[in-house]
Protein backbone atom coordinates (compact mmCIF):
# COMPACT_ATOMS: atom_id res chain seq x y z
CA UNK A 1 0.00 0.00 0.00
CA UNK A 2 1.09 3.27 -0.90
CA UNK A 3 1.61 6.32 1.87
CA UNK A 4 2.21 9.51 1.81
CA UNK A 5 4.31 11.58 4.82
CA UNK A 6 1.10 12.51 6.48
CA UNK A 7 0.32 9.31 7.23
CA UNK A 8 3.74 8.15 7.74
CA UNK A 9 4.11 10.40 10.28
CA UNK A 10 0.24 10.14 11.99
CA UNK A 11 1.48 6.67 12.11
CA UNK A 12 4.98 7.13 13.74
CA UNK A 13 3.20 9.54 16.73
CA UNK A 14 0.55 6.69 17.42
CA UNK A 15 3.24 4.05 17.35
CA UNK A 16 5.13 5.90 19.85
CA UNK A 17 2.24 6.07 22.41
CA UNK A 18 1.22 9.85 21.40
CA UNK A 19 -2.31 10.62 22.48
CA UNK A 20 -3.01 14.18 22.36
CA UNK A 21 -2.45 17.05 19.69
CA UNK A 22 -3.19 20.77 20.11
CA UNK A 23 -2.76 23.23 17.01
CA UNK A 24 -3.46 25.59 14.73
CA UNK A 25 -3.68 24.18 10.74
CA UNK A 26 -2.90 25.89 7.79
CA UNK A 27 -0.38 25.29 4.77
CA UNK A 28 1.49 22.85 5.02
CA UNK A 29 -0.47 21.11 7.52
CA UNK A 30 -3.84 20.53 6.83
CA UNK A 31 -4.05 17.20 5.85
CA UNK A 32 -1.90 16.13 8.24
CA UNK A 33 -4.48 17.12 10.96
CA UNK A 34 -6.92 14.89 9.50
CA UNK A 35 -4.05 11.90 9.37
CA UNK A 36 -3.65 12.37 12.74
CA UNK A 37 -7.37 11.96 13.42
CA UNK A 38 -7.41 8.78 11.38
CA UNK A 39 -4.95 7.21 13.63
CA UNK A 40 -6.73 8.06 16.33
CA UNK A 41 -5.04 10.58 17.80
CA UNK A 42 -6.90 13.35 19.56
CA UNK A 43 -6.78 16.70 17.92
CA UNK A 44 -7.48 19.94 19.63
CA UNK A 45 -7.60 22.61 17.22
CA UNK A 46 -6.30 26.12 19.50
CA UNK A 47 -6.65 29.91 19.07
CA UNK A 48 -3.35 31.21 19.31
CA UNK A 49 0.02 29.18 18.81
CA UNK A 50 1.08 29.30 22.33
CA UNK A 51 -1.77 28.31 23.86
CA UNK A 52 -1.43 25.32 21.70
CA UNK A 53 2.09 24.81 22.89
CA UNK A 54 1.64 25.43 26.78
CA UNK A 55 -1.58 23.33 26.64
CA UNK A 56 0.55 20.65 24.89
CA UNK A 57 3.58 20.43 27.49
CA UNK A 58 0.58 20.19 30.31
CA UNK A 59 -0.66 17.27 29.01
CA UNK A 60 3.56 15.80 29.09
CA UNK A 61 3.28 16.37 32.52
CA UNK A 62 0.67 15.08 33.50
CA UNK A 63 0.87 11.83 31.35
CA UNK A 64 4.66 11.30 31.41
CA UNK A 65 4.03 10.94 27.41
CA UNK A 66 4.92 14.32 25.21
CA UNK A 67 1.97 15.99 23.39
CA UNK A 68 2.04 17.19 20.39
CA UNK A 69 2.29 21.20 19.22
CA UNK A 70 0.95 21.21 15.29
CA UNK A 71 1.76 24.60 13.77
CA UNK A 72 2.17 26.35 9.99
CA UNK A 73 5.26 27.39 8.51
CA UNK A 74 6.88 30.66 9.38
CA UNK A 75 4.87 32.72 11.89
CA UNK A 76 3.67 29.43 13.07
CA UNK A 77 6.73 28.50 15.09
CA UNK A 78 7.78 31.17 15.70
CA UNK A 79 4.57 32.01 17.46
CA UNK A 80 5.47 28.67 19.30
CA UNK A 81 9.21 29.34 20.46
CA UNK A 82 8.09 31.05 23.60
CA UNK A 83 6.50 27.68 24.44
CA UNK A 84 9.24 25.59 23.63
CA UNK A 85 11.33 27.89 25.86
CA UNK A 86 8.71 27.45 28.90
CA UNK A 87 8.86 23.58 28.46
CA UNK A 88 12.62 23.45 28.12
CA UNK A 89 12.66 25.44 31.11
CA UNK A 90 10.14 23.69 33.04
CA UNK A 91 11.41 20.52 32.37
CA UNK A 92 7.91 19.13 30.74
CA UNK A 93 7.80 16.76 27.83
CA UNK A 94 7.09 18.56 24.42
CA UNK A 95 7.10 17.61 20.46
CA UNK A 96 6.59 20.33 18.54
CA UNK A 97 5.79 19.58 14.83
CA UNK A 98 6.21 22.93 12.06
CA UNK A 99 5.54 22.65 8.56
CA UNK A 100 7.55 24.44 6.45
CA UNK A 101 8.00 25.88 3.23
CA UNK A 102 8.58 22.83 0.10
CA UNK A 103 12.21 23.03 -0.52
CA UNK A 104 12.20 23.32 -3.87
CA UNK A 105 11.11 26.78 -2.97
CA UNK A 106 13.85 27.65 -0.38
CA UNK A 107 16.11 30.46 -1.10
CA UNK A 108 14.08 31.91 -3.52
CA UNK A 109 11.58 33.14 -1.25
CA UNK A 110 9.14 30.98 -0.47
CA UNK A 111 5.73 31.32 1.40
CA UNK A 112 6.28 31.70 4.78
CA UNK A 113 10.21 30.67 4.31
CA UNK A 114 11.51 30.66 7.47
CA UNK A 115 15.05 28.63 9.10
CA UNK A 116 12.92 26.87 11.30
CA UNK A 117 15.28 23.76 12.17
CA UNK A 118 18.09 26.90 13.40
CA UNK A 119 14.87 28.65 15.06
CA UNK A 120 14.13 25.98 17.49
CA UNK A 121 17.00 24.78 18.62
CA UNK A 122 18.40 26.91 21.36
CA UNK A 123 14.71 26.22 22.93
CA UNK A 124 14.67 22.61 22.96
CA UNK A 125 16.66 19.38 23.47
CA UNK A 126 16.62 18.10 19.72
CA UNK A 127 15.70 19.81 16.62
CA UNK A 128 15.98 17.80 12.72
CA UNK A 129 14.23 17.92 9.39
CA UNK A 130 13.69 14.12 8.61
CA UNK A 131 15.93 13.79 5.14
CA UNK A 132 12.86 11.58 3.54
CA UNK A 133 9.49 9.83 4.56
CA UNK A 134 11.38 6.59 4.95
CA UNK A 135 13.10 8.04 7.99
CA UNK A 136 10.25 9.86 9.52
CA UNK A 137 10.22 7.14 12.06
CA UNK A 138 13.44 7.11 13.10
CA UNK A 139 13.00 10.77 14.11
CA UNK A 140 9.82 11.10 15.52
CA UNK A 141 10.85 8.28 17.83
CA UNK A 142 14.28 9.73 18.75
CA UNK A 143 12.30 13.10 19.02
CA UNK A 144 10.50 11.33 21.33
CA UNK A 145 12.52 9.46 23.39
CA UNK A 146 14.89 12.68 23.92
CA UNK A 147 11.59 14.64 25.16
CA UNK A 148 11.15 12.37 27.59
CA UNK A 149 14.70 10.78 28.83
CA UNK A 150 16.77 12.07 31.37
CA UNK A 151 15.67 15.96 32.25
CA UNK A 152 12.53 16.08 29.90
CA UNK A 153 12.11 19.28 27.52
CA UNK A 154 11.40 20.17 24.13
CA UNK A 155 11.65 18.37 20.70
CA UNK A 156 11.15 19.63 17.18
CA UNK A 157 10.70 18.48 13.91
CA UNK A 158 10.42 20.08 10.72
CA UNK A 159 7.96 19.05 7.93
CA UNK A 160 8.34 20.93 4.68
CA UNK A 161 5.03 20.26 2.20
CA UNK A 162 6.80 18.11 -0.32
CA UNK A 163 8.07 15.89 2.76
CA UNK A 164 4.54 15.83 3.86
CA UNK A 165 2.86 14.81 0.17
CA UNK A 166 5.62 12.56 -1.36
CA UNK A 167 4.83 8.91 -1.32
CA UNK A 168 6.54 5.26 -0.18
CA UNK A 169 5.04 1.69 -0.44
CA UNK A 170 4.50 0.47 2.85
CA UNK A 171 6.61 -2.57 3.03
CA UNK A 172 9.47 -0.63 2.32
CA UNK A 173 9.54 1.21 5.31
CA UNK A 174 11.76 0.26 8.30
CA UNK A 175 10.36 -1.84 11.51
CA UNK A 176 9.13 1.01 13.51
CA UNK A 177 11.41 0.96 17.22
CA UNK A 178 9.43 1.58 19.94
CA UNK A 179 11.49 3.08 23.32
CA UNK A 180 11.01 1.93 26.52
CA UNK A 181 10.69 4.03 29.31
CA UNK A 182 12.80 6.17 30.55
CA UNK A 183 16.26 4.41 32.68
CA UNK A 184 15.82 5.05 35.81
CA UNK A 185 18.49 6.46 37.52
CA UNK A 186 19.57 4.49 40.97
CA UNK A 187 22.06 6.18 43.88
CA UNK A 188 25.25 5.21 44.87
CA UNK A 189 24.31 4.04 48.50
CA UNK A 190 27.28 5.50 49.71
CA UNK A 191 26.11 9.19 49.27
CA UNK A 192 22.61 7.77 50.35
CA UNK A 193 24.75 6.85 53.90
CA UNK A 194 26.22 10.34 53.63
CA UNK A 195 22.87 12.05 52.95
CA UNK A 196 21.41 10.07 56.17
CA UNK A 197 24.43 10.84 58.71
CA UNK A 198 23.70 14.78 57.59
CA UNK A 199 20.42 14.73 58.25
CA UNK A 200 20.55 12.37 61.62
CA UNK A 201 23.14 14.91 62.83
CA UNK A 202 21.12 18.13 61.91
CA UNK A 203 19.82 20.46 64.26
CA UNK A 204 17.61 22.28 61.83
CA UNK A 205 16.93 19.82 59.24
CA UNK A 206 14.82 21.24 56.42
CA UNK A 207 12.92 18.94 53.13
CA UNK A 208 12.20 21.01 50.04
CA UNK A 209 9.71 19.24 47.96
CA UNK A 210 10.07 20.05 44.26
CA UNK A 211 8.33 19.56 41.12
CA UNK A 212 10.73 16.92 40.11
CA UNK A 213 9.14 14.85 42.94
CA UNK A 214 5.72 15.55 41.69
CA UNK A 215 6.82 14.32 37.90
CA UNK A 216 9.00 11.32 39.07
CA UNK A 217 5.29 10.09 40.59
CA UNK A 218 7.33 9.41 44.04
CA UNK A 219 4.61 11.03 46.00
CA UNK A 220 3.84 8.00 48.51
CA UNK A 221 7.71 7.54 48.79
CA UNK A 222 8.04 11.45 49.70
CA UNK A 223 5.22 10.89 52.28
CA UNK A 224 6.51 7.96 54.01
CA UNK A 225 9.80 9.99 54.50
CA UNK A 226 8.24 12.96 55.88
CA UNK A 227 5.96 11.03 58.01
CA UNK A 228 8.21 8.56 59.36
CA UNK A 229 11.45 11.27 60.17
CA UNK A 230 9.13 14.01 61.22
CA UNK A 231 11.17 16.60 59.05
CA UNK A 232 9.69 20.18 58.28
CA UNK A 233 9.05 20.54 54.69
CA UNK A 234 8.81 23.11 51.75
CA UNK A 235 7.26 22.87 48.50
CA UNK A 236 8.42 24.12 46.16
CA UNK A 237 5.17 25.84 43.79
CA UNK A 238 4.78 22.82 41.72
CA UNK A 239 5.64 20.57 44.30
CA UNK A 240 2.74 21.61 46.25
CA UNK A 241 0.48 18.23 46.78
CA UNK A 242 3.38 15.53 46.65
CA UNK A 243 2.92 15.92 50.67
CA UNK A 244 -0.73 17.95 51.48
CA UNK A 245 -0.44 21.17 52.12
CA UNK A 246 -2.52 20.88 55.00
CA UNK A 247 -0.30 17.90 56.43
CA UNK A 248 1.17 19.39 59.90
CA UNK A 249 4.99 19.06 58.75
CA UNK A 250 3.99 21.65 56.36
CA UNK A 251 6.14 24.43 57.44
CA UNK A 252 5.00 26.82 54.26
CA UNK A 253 4.08 29.92 56.33
CA UNK A 254 7.31 29.83 57.83
CA UNK A 255 9.01 29.54 54.88
CA UNK A 256 11.23 32.49 55.15
CA UNK A 257 12.70 31.68 58.51
CA UNK A 258 13.08 28.13 57.43
CA UNK A 259 15.08 28.95 54.64
CA UNK A 260 17.28 31.77 56.47
CA UNK A 261 17.85 28.82 59.91
CA UNK A 262 18.33 25.42 58.41
CA UNK A 263 21.47 23.80 58.58
CA UNK A 264 20.82 20.74 56.19
CA UNK A 265 18.44 21.36 53.41
CA UNK A 266 17.15 17.91 51.34
CA UNK A 267 16.49 19.12 48.05
CA UNK A 268 13.91 16.09 46.51
CA UNK A 269 13.78 17.38 42.31
CA UNK A 270 14.26 21.09 42.75
CA UNK A 271 17.16 23.45 41.73
CA UNK A 272 18.33 26.29 43.17
CA UNK A 273 17.36 29.15 41.40
CA UNK A 274 15.57 31.96 41.31
CA UNK A 275 12.27 30.50 42.75
CA UNK A 276 14.81 29.10 45.93
CA UNK A 277 16.40 32.52 46.02
CA UNK A 278 19.79 30.35 44.48
CA UNK A 279 20.96 29.01 47.70
CA UNK A 280 22.62 32.02 48.52
CA UNK A 281 22.96 34.49 51.83
CA UNK A 282 20.70 36.21 53.04
CA UNK A 283 18.28 34.04 52.19
CA UNK A 284 20.14 30.86 53.06
CA UNK A 285 22.83 30.38 56.38
CA UNK A 286 26.03 31.06 54.92
CA UNK A 287 27.29 27.70 56.13
CA UNK A 288 24.25 25.43 55.31
CA UNK A 289 24.63 21.84 54.08
CA UNK A 290 23.10 21.01 51.33
CA UNK A 291 21.91 17.39 50.19
CA UNK A 292 20.71 17.86 46.45
CA UNK A 293 18.92 14.72 44.59
CA UNK A 294 18.21 15.42 40.83
CA UNK A 295 17.94 13.09 37.55
CA UNK A 296 20.04 15.46 35.79
CA UNK A 297 23.80 15.47 36.93
CA UNK A 298 24.68 18.38 35.06
CA UNK A 299 22.33 20.26 37.95
CA UNK A 300 24.28 19.49 40.72
CA UNK A 301 26.40 22.45 42.51
CA UNK A 302 24.59 24.49 39.85
CA UNK A 303 24.41 27.48 41.86
CA UNK A 304 26.35 26.38 45.51
CA UNK A 305 28.30 23.86 46.11
CA UNK A 306 26.15 20.95 47.62
CA UNK A 307 27.80 18.95 50.33
CA UNK A 308 26.47 15.25 49.04
CA UNK A 309 25.70 16.01 45.51
CA UNK A 310 23.17 12.58 44.41
CA UNK A 311 21.97 11.93 40.40
CA UNK A 312 18.81 9.98 41.29
CA UNK A 313 15.61 9.22 40.21
CA UNK A 314 13.61 10.62 43.22
CA UNK A 315 11.69 6.98 44.22
CA UNK A 316 14.99 4.53 45.03
CA UNK A 317 16.62 7.58 46.47
CA UNK A 318 13.63 7.79 49.30
CA UNK A 319 13.26 4.79 49.48
CA UNK A 320 17.18 3.86 50.52
CA UNK A 321 16.56 6.94 52.28
CA UNK A 322 14.46 5.80 54.37
CA UNK A 323 15.47 2.86 55.18
CA UNK A 324 18.72 4.14 56.05
CA UNK A 325 17.41 6.60 58.71
CA UNK A 326 15.37 3.64 59.90
CA UNK A 327 18.25 2.03 61.17
CA UNK A 328 19.70 4.86 62.88
CA UNK A 329 15.89 4.91 64.19
CA UNK A 330 16.16 8.65 63.47
CA UNK A 331 12.97 10.70 64.54
CA UNK A 332 13.14 14.51 64.72
CA UNK A 333 10.82 15.27 67.25
CA UNK A 334 8.46 17.66 67.69
CA UNK A 335 10.23 19.18 70.81
CA UNK A 336 13.24 20.28 69.22
CA UNK A 337 13.80 23.68 69.45
CA UNK A 338 14.02 24.00 65.62
CA UNK A 339 10.09 22.66 65.63
CA UNK A 340 9.02 24.80 68.42
CA UNK A 341 10.48 27.87 66.68
CA UNK A 342 8.77 26.61 62.70
CA UNK A 343 5.91 25.89 64.92
CA UNK A 344 5.51 29.87 66.56
CA UNK A 345 6.53 31.31 63.05
CA UNK A 346 4.22 29.89 61.40
CA UNK A 347 1.23 30.25 64.40
CA UNK A 348 2.05 34.13 63.66
CA UNK A 349 1.75 34.55 60.02
CA UNK A 350 -1.18 32.37 59.97
CA UNK A 351 -2.88 34.66 62.27
CA UNK A 352 -1.72 38.11 60.16
CA UNK A 353 -3.21 36.08 56.49
CA UNK A 354 -6.17 34.89 58.93
CA UNK A 355 -7.38 38.77 59.88
CA UNK A 356 -6.94 39.68 56.02
CA UNK A 357 -8.83 37.04 54.64
CA UNK A 358 -11.62 37.37 57.15
CA UNK A 359 -11.94 41.02 55.62
CA UNK A 360 -14.61 41.23 53.75
CA UNK A 361 -14.86 44.95 53.20
CA UNK A 362 -15.45 45.89 49.76
CA UNK A 363 -13.55 46.44 47.77
CA UNK A 364 -11.90 42.52 48.39
CA UNK A 365 -8.68 41.72 49.19
CA UNK A 366 -6.94 39.11 47.51
CA UNK A 367 -6.61 36.90 50.41
CA UNK A 368 -10.59 37.38 51.39
CA UNK A 369 -11.22 36.49 47.46
CA UNK A 370 -8.63 33.19 47.98
CA UNK A 371 -9.68 31.84 51.37
CA UNK A 372 -13.85 31.86 50.70
CA UNK A 373 -12.88 30.53 47.45
CA UNK A 374 -10.71 27.77 49.13
CA UNK A 375 -13.73 25.90 51.09
CA UNK A 376 -16.13 25.86 48.20
CA UNK A 377 -13.54 24.00 45.54
CA UNK A 378 -13.33 20.40 45.88
CA UNK A 379 -10.40 19.42 47.66
CA UNK A 380 -8.96 17.25 44.55
CA UNK A 381 -9.48 20.02 42.16
CA UNK A 382 -6.43 20.78 39.83
CA UNK A 383 -5.78 24.29 40.01
CA UNK A 384 -4.04 25.94 37.48
CA UNK A 385 -2.84 29.61 38.49
CA UNK A 386 -0.87 32.48 37.11
CA UNK A 387 -0.44 36.09 37.38
CA UNK A 388 1.64 38.07 39.46
CA UNK A 389 -0.08 38.64 43.29
CA UNK A 390 -2.80 36.58 41.92
CA UNK A 391 -0.18 33.35 41.29
CA UNK A 392 1.70 34.25 44.42
CA UNK A 393 -1.09 34.60 46.87
CA UNK A 394 -3.30 31.72 45.67
CA UNK A 395 -0.04 29.84 45.98
CA UNK A 396 -0.37 30.45 49.77
CA UNK A 397 -4.28 29.57 50.32
CA UNK A 398 -5.28 27.36 47.62
CA UNK A 399 -4.25 24.30 49.08
CA UNK A 400 -3.32 20.90 47.22
CA UNK A 401 -3.63 17.85 48.29
CA UNK A 402 -2.40 15.73 45.92
CA UNK A 403 0.50 15.77 43.55
CA UNK A 404 0.38 17.21 39.98
CA UNK A 405 -2.66 18.60 41.04
CA UNK A 406 -1.63 22.71 40.53
CA UNK A 407 0.23 23.96 37.46
CA UNK A 408 1.19 27.85 37.37
CA UNK A 409 3.18 30.19 35.38
CA UNK A 410 6.62 27.58 36.81
CA UNK A 411 10.67 28.25 36.30
CA UNK A 412 10.64 30.64 33.25
CA UNK A 413 7.65 32.63 35.07
CA UNK A 414 5.28 32.88 31.44
CA UNK A 415 2.24 34.66 31.18
CA UNK A 416 -0.22 33.09 29.31
CA UNK A 417 -0.29 30.14 30.31
CA UNK A 418 -3.62 29.66 31.76
CA UNK A 419 -5.94 28.54 29.55
CA UNK A 420 -3.56 26.27 27.75
CA UNK A 421 -2.72 24.31 31.08
CA UNK A 422 -6.73 24.37 32.10
CA UNK A 423 -7.75 23.07 28.67
CA UNK A 424 -5.31 20.04 28.93
CA UNK A 425 -6.29 19.68 32.50
CA UNK A 426 -9.60 19.10 31.83
CA UNK A 427 -8.68 17.02 28.74
CA UNK A 428 -6.68 15.07 31.21
CA UNK A 429 -9.61 14.43 33.87
CA UNK A 430 -12.21 14.07 31.25
CA UNK A 431 -9.85 10.92 30.29
CA UNK A 432 -8.83 9.85 33.15
CA UNK A 433 -10.54 11.12 36.19
CA UNK A 434 -13.52 12.50 35.19
CA UNK A 435 -14.94 12.92 38.61
CA UNK A 436 -12.35 15.95 39.21
CA UNK A 437 -12.73 19.96 38.23
CA UNK A 438 -10.19 22.22 36.55
CA UNK A 439 -10.30 25.78 38.31
CA UNK A 440 -8.10 28.39 36.39
CA UNK A 441 -7.55 31.08 38.33
CA UNK A 442 -6.47 34.33 36.67
CA UNK A 443 -4.98 38.04 37.22
CA UNK A 444 -6.54 40.05 34.37
CA UNK A 445 -3.46 41.10 33.20
CA UNK A 446 -2.94 37.24 32.77
CA UNK A 447 -6.21 36.54 31.24
CA UNK A 448 -5.59 38.90 28.74
CA UNK A 449 -3.08 37.02 26.58
CA UNK A 450 -4.93 33.82 25.96
CA UNK A 451 -8.70 34.84 26.91
CA UNK A 452 -10.09 33.86 23.43
CA UNK A 453 -9.35 30.57 24.28
CA UNK A 454 -12.50 30.50 26.03
CA UNK A 455 -13.78 29.48 22.47
CA UNK A 456 -11.79 26.78 22.37
CA UNK A 457 -13.05 25.78 26.09
CA UNK A 458 -16.78 25.76 24.78
CA UNK A 459 -16.33 24.26 21.69
CA UNK A 460 -14.84 20.98 23.29
CA UNK A 461 -17.30 21.35 26.02
CA UNK A 462 -14.43 21.60 28.93
CA UNK A 463 -15.97 22.57 32.28
CA UNK A 464 -13.04 24.71 33.26
CA UNK A 465 -14.02 26.95 36.05
CA UNK A 466 -12.01 30.74 35.19
CA UNK A 467 -11.81 32.74 38.11
CA UNK A 468 -10.75 36.06 37.28
CA UNK A 469 -9.35 38.16 40.28
CA UNK A 470 -9.23 41.96 38.44
CA UNK A 471 -7.62 44.64 40.09
CA UNK A 472 -7.42 46.63 36.77
CA UNK A 473 -3.97 46.29 36.48
CA UNK A 474 -0.50 44.57 36.20
CA UNK A 475 0.57 44.29 39.93
CA UNK A 476 -1.48 47.15 41.09
CA UNK A 477 -4.65 49.39 39.27
CA UNK A 478 -6.50 52.32 40.08
CA UNK A 479 -9.62 53.04 41.74
CA UNK A 480 -12.09 54.44 39.12
CA UNK A 481 -11.96 58.33 39.80
CA UNK A 482 -8.42 58.17 39.96
CA UNK A 483 -8.36 56.30 36.25
CA UNK A 484 -10.45 59.18 35.56
CA UNK A 485 -8.28 61.67 36.71
CA UNK A 486 -5.54 61.14 35.22
CA UNK A 487 -7.05 60.24 31.86
CA UNK A 488 -8.49 63.53 31.56
CA UNK A 489 -6.20 65.75 29.83
CA UNK A 490 -2.92 65.59 27.58
CA UNK A 491 -2.12 62.34 25.07
CA UNK A 492 -3.12 59.26 26.53
CA UNK A 493 0.30 57.83 25.89
CA UNK A 494 1.47 59.98 27.83
CA UNK A 495 -0.41 59.79 31.19
CA UNK A 496 -1.81 56.32 31.66
CA UNK A 497 0.56 54.32 33.76
CA UNK A 498 2.16 51.68 32.10
CA UNK A 499 0.82 48.94 34.47
CA UNK A 500 -2.50 50.48 33.98
CA UNK A 501 -5.86 48.54 32.37
CA UNK A 502 -9.18 49.58 32.02
CA UNK A 503 -11.03 49.56 35.35
CA UNK A 504 -13.62 46.79 36.17
CA UNK A 505 -13.79 45.25 32.76
CA UNK A 506 -16.30 42.89 32.82
CA UNK A 507 -14.57 39.62 31.19
CA UNK A 508 -17.24 37.85 32.57
CA UNK A 509 -19.46 39.33 29.09
CA UNK A 510 -17.08 36.86 27.05
CA UNK A 511 -19.72 33.98 28.29
CA UNK A 512 -22.93 35.84 25.83
CA UNK A 513 -20.46 34.90 22.90
CA UNK A 514 -21.56 31.59 23.19
CA UNK A 515 -25.47 31.95 24.60
CA UNK A 516 -24.01 31.47 28.04
CA UNK A 517 -23.50 33.60 31.32
CA UNK A 518 -20.79 34.29 33.19
CA UNK A 519 -20.66 36.24 36.54
CA UNK A 520 -19.72 39.25 37.66
CA UNK A 521 -18.57 39.81 41.72
CA UNK A 522 -18.21 42.08 44.36
CA UNK A 523 -18.83 40.40 47.88
CA UNK A 524 -18.02 37.18 49.24
CA UNK A 525 -21.55 36.48 49.54
CA UNK A 526 -21.94 37.05 45.64
CA UNK A 527 -18.58 34.57 44.97
CA UNK A 528 -19.76 31.82 47.32
CA UNK A 529 -23.49 31.41 45.61
CA UNK A 530 -21.42 31.56 42.33
CA UNK A 531 -19.07 28.94 42.39
CA UNK A 532 -21.32 26.88 43.53
CA UNK A 533 -23.11 26.69 40.93
CA UNK A 534 -20.12 27.01 38.58
CA UNK A 535 -18.82 23.50 40.12
CA UNK A 536 -22.17 21.55 38.47
CA UNK A 537 -21.09 22.48 35.11
CA UNK A 538 -20.31 19.35 33.38
CA UNK A 539 -20.01 20.25 29.95
CA UNK A 540 -19.19 24.03 29.47
CA UNK A 541 -16.68 26.74 31.61
CA UNK A 542 -17.63 29.26 33.17
CA UNK A 543 -15.97 32.99 33.63
CA UNK A 544 -16.41 34.31 37.75
CA UNK A 545 -15.07 37.84 37.35
CA UNK A 546 -14.20 39.18 40.73
CA UNK A 547 -13.42 43.09 41.47
CA UNK A 548 -10.89 43.30 44.15
CA UNK A 549 -9.33 46.64 45.60
CA UNK A 550 -6.97 48.27 42.45
CA UNK A 551 -4.11 48.58 45.67
CA UNK A 552 -4.81 45.02 47.00
CA UNK A 553 -1.15 43.54 47.93
CA UNK A 554 0.27 40.50 49.76
CA UNK A 555 1.37 41.19 53.31
CA UNK A 556 4.24 42.81 54.41
CA UNK A 557 7.18 40.46 53.18
CA UNK A 558 10.38 39.89 55.44
CA UNK A 559 12.18 40.13 52.08
CA UNK A 560 11.44 41.00 48.17
CA UNK A 561 9.68 37.56 46.81
CA UNK A 562 12.35 38.16 43.77
CA UNK A 563 16.01 37.92 45.02
CA UNK A 564 18.17 40.95 43.64
CA UNK A 565 20.91 41.01 42.38
CA UNK A 566 24.06 42.28 44.69
CA UNK A 567 25.93 42.93 41.59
Amino acid sequence: MELDGNAVLAKSLREQGIEYVFGIVGIPVVELSMAMQAEGLKYIGMRNEQAACYAAQAIGYLTGKPGVCLVVSGPGLLHVTGGMANAQVNCWPLLVIGGSTSQDHEGIGGFQECPQVELSRPYCKYAARPPSVALIPMHVEKAVRLACYGRPGASYLDFPGNLLTAKIMDEVLPVQYTHPPPPVPFPDPKLVAEAAHLLCTAKRPLVIVGKGAAYARSELQVRQLIHQTNLPFLPTPMGKGVVPDLDPQCIAPARTLALQKADVVLLLGARLNWILHFGRPPRYSSDVKIIQVDVNAEEMHNSVPSKVAIQSHITPFTEQLIDALAKNHFRFGYENAWWKDLKAKCETNRKVVDAMALNVETPLNYYAVFHHLQQYIPKDAIIVSEGANTMDIGRTLLHNKFARHRLDAGTFGTMGVGPGFAIAAALYCRDHCPEKKVICVEGDSAFGFSGMEIETMVRYQLPIVIVIVNNGGIYAGFDKQTYDDMRSGGDLTHVTPASALTHETRYENMMSMFGMKGNFVRTIVELQAVVKDALTATDRPHIINIAISPQADRKPQDFKWLTESKL
